[in-house]
């Protein structure tokens, strides 16, 4: 009978020993976390919170037009603030090819000299108009003008070239660009209207000694 008890004694503590190991006693276990009482929200549930709420839909098709077209005039107002920033130089509105101090200092060099090659716009309207023409001889000038002032615009293009590089290096020794993408980039903006350069030029020929 004494060993009946003693088995019964022990079942019961060891009862008692696995009930206080269970739940409570892994809350206060060191690597436990407790649970939050509720599901954890979603990425969509939490951005839309911190967005803050969803206007409701419009009622009517006035409302719908009305909420376009301010939408709408949003975006051309920031188009054209963007618009006016890249017209004025600055790098973060710019295009990859025109960042950076180097290119800056090429367009201001371009821009405070007068160059034939502006005249590749009016020329290309030129040979146009004498495609049109019925008199042989007009054409026949027509096409010498043209090729000589290709001519001539190309040996410009060369000697601008030379300049520029030879103006940068002084200025940026370390700079990295190549002469041939230096003499490229101002042959190109030499050849533009100047009043259709983006950006746009910040000196005129008359401003040539304020470009060191």
């Amino acid at each position: 009978m004494r060993f009946l008890r003693r088995n019964s004694a022990e079942q019961t503590a060891t009862t008692e020993s696995d009930t206080e190991t269970g739940p409570a006693a892994a809350e206060h276990a060191p690597n436990h976390t407790p649970k939050k009482g509720k599901p954890t929200p979603k990425r969509r549930e939490a951005e839309g919170k911190r967005r803050g709420p969803v206007p409701p839909p419009p009622k009517t098709q006035r409302e719908a037009v009305k909420r376009a077209r301010g939408n709408k005039d949003e975006r051309r107002q920031a188009a054209k603030e963007r618009r006016e920033r890249m017209m004025q130089g600055d790098d973060r509105y710019l295009m990859p090819r025109d960042k950076g101090p180097v290119r800056a200092y090429v367009r201001d060099l371009v821009d405070t000299r007068r160059h034939l090659m502006g005249l590749f716009m009016p020329l290309v309207l030129i040979v146009f108009a004498t495609t049109l023409a019925q008199n042989l001889v007009v054409q026949q000038y027509a096409t010498l003008f043209c090729m000589v002032l290709l001519v001539m615009m190309v040996v410009e293009g060369t000697l601008l070239g030379r300049y520029v590089n030879k103006r940068v290096r002084a200025k940026f020794p370390d700079a990295k660009d190549r002469p041939f993408s230096l003499g490229w980039y101002a042959f190109t903006r030499a050849m533009q209207i100047r009043k259709l350069r983006v950006p746009r030029p910040r000196y005129t020929p008359k401003d040539i000694a304020k470009v060191a």
